[in-house]
């Protein structure tokens, strides 16, 4: 993780870099080069610029760019980057609404918001922690892979929730979902882990949705359409629910 600081007020040094490639793409991409490079040595140009171009595509998709992260106690960062699909009141998970084994629950029953943020094939897949902490929970559940823009997908699909707390005891959700291309989720984190706010903590591979469930008393600061950036986009402020409103333009 890079130390370099950067502000608001002008300090520090912004500069585009070429996105690394995740260790995680390299044996897609080796299969489909050796695959393109085989075609072409036995003469079948016409199937070796399509797996040329399925090479590149593997590696784009696998990218992991740089973030720059904003430090701030009140702010609850996004985990992936993509698209705000639904922004509801829900329960949290079931599987978090059980005793912790100090003698209260991991989370209430009492409805919070959850926002949703879809990712096609086209978005960044390396997932980050919404806050700094450490990791309490990693529940992996097997389930179906109906599309995960809809709503029953939160229930139904193949998932993990992943729960991080702070020192003062604010904890936060987040569930990493598979979809209909999306086949693993790949963990970079377990239990007992110390992340920062913005760490990449795992990727979902082939399109996907992250579910941040945020505290009670905290509402949304995306507006359903907006574009997410993990690690850089504020989703909430803590104790913030204030009505935000926004144009189609």
């Amino acid at each position: 993780m890079s130390a370099e600081i950067l502000d608001n007020k002008g300090r520090g040094q912004a500069s585009w870099r070429w996105p690394a490639i995740h260790p995680e793409a390299r044996k897609f991409a080796a299969i489909s080069a050796l695959a393109c490079v085989a075609v072409a040595l036995v003469g079948w140009e016409t199937l070796a610029w399509p797996l040329g171009v399925l090479t590149l595509g593997i590696l784009a998709f696998f990218r992991d760019p740089q973030r720059t992260t904003p430090r701030c106690e009140r702010f609850i960062l996004a985990p992936a980057d993509g698209l705000v699909t639904l922004i509801q009141e829900v329960p949290p998970p079931r599987e978090l609404t059980i005793d912790d084994g100090r003698g209260a629950l991991v989370m209430g029953t009492e409805p919070v918001t959850r926002i949703s943020i879809f990712m096609s094939v086209f978005d960044v897949h390396i997932n980050r922690s919404p806050i700094g902490g450490t990791v309490r929970k990693v529940i992996y559940i097997p389930g179906k892979f109906v599309n995960a823009d809809l709503d029953k997908a939160s229930e139904e699909n193949e998932r993990q929730h992943v729960l991080v707390e702070r020192n003062d005891g604010l904890a936060i959700c987040f569930t990493q979902i598979a979809g209909l291309v999306a086949r693993r989720i790949v963990p970079f984190v377990k239990p007992g882990d110390i992340v920062a706010a913005g760490q990449r903590v795992g990727l979902i591979r082939f399109g996907s949705r992250v579910d941040v469930y945020l505290p009670s008393g905290t509402g949304s600061r995306v507006l359903l359409g907006q574009k997410t950036v993990a690690g850089e986009t504020v989703l909430a402020e803590l104790e913030q629910a204030e009505l935000i409103e926004g144009v189609v333009q």
